[in-house]
């Protein structure tokens, strides 16, 4: 078995011990030619001559069948018979025997039955042979094996033991489910110390995870590569994780892009694509739009294969072309939405295919790759007719469906969670343990309904990123559960427009965070791809970070469907985004809502146009703030009139005699048609006008058979000012009307206004203001 020296694992076989030449003497040959045709494997049945002659190539192979535990006789005359056959055959001794050959011999599916038979039963003690001696390691070549078996044959149970233990105690440290990972990471970590040739996982190295993961042929297997790489980074035996390399999507292979397109072309997006600095999915898009317009070219114009050879003529008949494009013109329809195939393009997308344009263009020449024939912005801009069909659209979530949300959300639980399924005799049983926690879930699903945040924002949160204050005084979180007056604060990080900053919360939310931070696992350091800085993350769980998906297709799928709400409505699919559009719209609509720039601020926008993109007024507040605007009431007004019913009854009004007297105040007005006399706001005291101190005036008060009534009048914007504002609106509304005559054909410059007649006037005009 294994040696152990000074804590150290030492190979079993010294090499230096035997005579590792490949070539046969005659004498050996003649010995193998015999055994084999006589069928011999049974060494006690071999002649002394034969134990003699074949000595060197056997001695190393019982030192083999010693160290890994072989004690069956059977066990050793067949291995014995496998390796004397195949030297007879091939003529030279296993120390020589090819890499490539090696597979061919040990895999069981290419032998005939007997052989396999015979090989199957012994086919670890013949790898171990080829392992120890030959420096064979290709196990994957060789068909189905088991590793952790061959493993224990190799370094000892208890070393094996040992090495895995430490990594499935990090991983159940983690959050995962040791009954789940053993069996996967126990047979990965055998391949794995076999492969690096020592049981201890601090010799591992990342070029042999990362050799191990690219020829795996199972998930299992590539699931357990992959944890215990996670754990190796995060023990610091690593410098980093190997990852599978992901599957480009289709729409970026570089066989379903290049059809119909100039070599030429290609190259120059190629470089481009390559020397850019913008976000991976923003250049990646960029170079399936130019690719597009490299089609464009072939087909139209062939003889240009250059970005140095457009023209403005070009760029113009381009732009042209983009606003006619339908939707699967110059690109595959296989992908494609069948029914939206043939209808014109989106302004969005057409946007952009020009803005892609004006970025390579402009690249071009600023990198000095091209002469500066055109102004890209202006050659290829977006036309007018284009940009007013692109505005703010805020995909609100309904009120009643979003009240449903938030009733889902709060009222979440763990029977809510999905688990993994299986049947079990006559019962089906829930395993939850592959989910995430209920805490987790639940801060996730709060964080959502009430911070505003992006997706990214919210999978890149940090552990410690709520802070509590009441007033301008910090406290601690068990302080704040009694505090009154408290406010919550989430610290967000760095996003697409903005550096990180901080913004207030409802309690909600930090109650949420602090109760999963309380049970979180212990879980490994990770860089922030996007800052380079190595965080904690707050969602994060069994070593690694919720992933960018998890709230669309995972959980506002669940959260719909306990709250009894269709996953899309008339604007599309619910996603994460749309909570930050409903929630920035209510705070616009609040009772006492938020001003533009403190919503800016608070959603962590770089200028207010992107905030007005979130914001859509509701009709109700549309109506509140109208009828509070009280446009057509602020020019209205009431006069009380007086009805003399006896005139009315005696004829007298018929013959002419007032009847009907307007209340100003400090008089009375006759005129019938008051309401459209100009001088009505600043009486002009033509004989219409009855002042109260007249005995006629005293006589119509006295009357008890009066009618007193109130009619509105609907003011100008002088007289409005006049009303509102004062003896100085009063006299500029005199002065206006100085050369305007009264009903009577009285010209106000030829009475001048008294001091006290404006006094009289304001005293008028604030009854007015008091009878709106």
């Amino acid at each position: 078995m294994s040696n152990q020296t000074s804590g150290r694992w030492i190979w079993p076989i010294d090499l230096s011990r035997y005579d590792c030449c490949g070539d046969l003497s005659v004498e050996e040959q003649n010995e193998l030619h015999d055994l084999n045709c006589r069928s011999v494997t049974d060494r006690k049945n071999w002649s002394p001559r034969s134990q003699r002659v074949l000595g060197r190539l056997i001695s190393p192979i019982d030192d083999v069948l010693d160290s890994t535990g072989c004690t069956r006789q059977l066990a050793r005359q067949d291995v014995y018979g496998f390796f004397v056959r195949e030297m007879y055959l091939r003529g030279r001794a296993f120390w020589v025997w090819e890499s490539t050959e090696w597979p061919e011999i040990l895999d069981t599916s290419r032998a005939d039955t007997r052989q396999r038979d015979k090989l199957w039963n012994v086919r670890q003690y013949t790898v171990a042979v080829a392992y120890l001696l030959c420096s064979f390691s290709e196990f994957r070549a060789i068909g189905p094996f088991l590793h952790r078996s061959f493993a224990e044959k190799i370094f000892g149970t208890e070393l094996l033991h040992q090495s895995t233990r430490s990594v499935i105690d990090v991983l159940v440290g983690w959050g995962y489910s040791e009954k789940r990972l053993s069996s996967s990471v126990q047979e990965a970590m055998a391949e794995l110390l076999l492969r690096n040739r020592s049981p201890y996982i601090a010799d591992l190295k990342y070029e042999t995870l990362t050799s191990a993961l690219n020829i795996a042929r199972s998930k299992v297997s590539r699931q357990g590569i992959l944890l215990i790489s996670r754990v190796l980074h995060g023990l610091k035996i690593t410098s980093r994780e190997v990852a599978i390399r992901a599957k480009q999507d289709e729409r970026f292979q570089e066989e379903s892009l290049l059809s119909g397109i100039d070599s030429i072309w290609v190259e120059w997006c190629r470089r481009w694509r390559n020397t850019s600095t913008l976000a991976n999915n923003t250049r990646l898009a960029n170079y399936t739009r130019l690719l597009r317009m490299g089609r464009w070219l072939t087909q139209y114009h062939p003889t240009i294969t250059a970005p140095d050879q457009w023209t403005r003529e070009l760029a113009a008949e381009f732009v042209a072309a983009v606003d006619r494009w339908s939707v699967g013109d110059l690109v595959r329809t296989e992908r494609l939405n069948q029914q939206k195939v043939g209808k014109p393009l989106s302004p969005g997308a057409k946007t952009a295919l020009l803005g892609a344009a004006r970025v390579f263009f402009r690249d071009c020449q600023e990198w000095g790759w091209i002469p500066r024939r055109l102004d890209p912005s202006r050659s290829f801009g977006t036309p007018r007719s284009i940009r007013s069909l692109i505005g703010p659209a805020p995909r609100v979530i309904a009120d009643d469906v979003w009240a449903k949300l938030l009733w889902a959300g709060l009222n979440l639980q763990a029977d809510d969670l999905p688990g993994a399924m299986w049947k079990r005799g006559p019962h089906d049983y829930t395993d939850r343990s592959l989910w995430y926690p209920i805490e987790m879930v639940r801060a996730l699903v709060i964080v959502w309904l009430f911070a505003g945040l992006r997706r990214d924002e919210i999978i890149r949160l940090r552990i410690g990123c709520i802070r509590w204050s009441q007033g301008d005084t910090s406290i601690s979180s068990e302080e704040s559960a009694t505090a009154k007056d408290v406010t919550c604060w989430l610290d967000v990080p760095v996003n697409k427009t903005t550096t990180a900053f901080t913004k207030p919360i409802d309690r909600l939310v930090g109650e949420a965070i602090e109760a999963w931070q309380r049970v979180r696992p212990e879980q490994p350091s990770n860089v922030d791809q996007k800052t380079g800085e190595v965080v904690d993350y707050l969602f994060s769980y069994r070593g690694q970070r919720v992933g960018k998906g998890f709230l669309n297709d995972t959980l506002i799928p669940i959260l719909c469907r306990k709250a009894g709400v269709p996953e899309h409505d008339a604007r599309g699919n619910i996603t994460s985004h749309r909570a930050r559009s409903t929630i920035a719209s209510q705070l616009a609509n609040s009772k006492e809502p938020m001003s533009l720039f403190e919503l800016q601020t608070w959603l962590g926008h770089a200028s207010p146009e992107s905030t007005l993109s979130y914001v859509r007024v509701t009709p109700t507040k549309l109506g509140q703030s109208y009828t509070s605007a009280s446009y057509f009431e602020r020019n209205i007004r009431t006069i009380e009139v007086l009805i003399d019913q006896d005139a009315v009854r005696s004829g007298a009004a018929a013959a002419g005699e007032p009847w009907r007297f307007y209340d100003l105040g400090h008089g009375y007005c006759t005129y019938d048609f008051f309401n459209q006399c100009p001088h009505r706001m600043a009486c002009a005291k033509c004989s219409f006008y009855v002042s109260k101190a007249s005995s006629q005036s005293q006589l119509l008060e006295a009357k008890a058979n009066l009618l007193r009534m109130s009619q509105e009048i609907h003011l100008t914007e002088d007289e409005r000012l006049a009303v509102e504002d004062g003896a100085a609106a009063i006299e500029q509304l005199l002065s206006k009307l100085v050369n305007v005559s009264a009903p009577d054909g009285f010209i106000p410059r030829e009475y001048s206004a008294s001091k006290q007649d404006i006094m009289l006037l304001e005293a008028y005009n604030k009854n007015l203001l008091n009878n709106r």
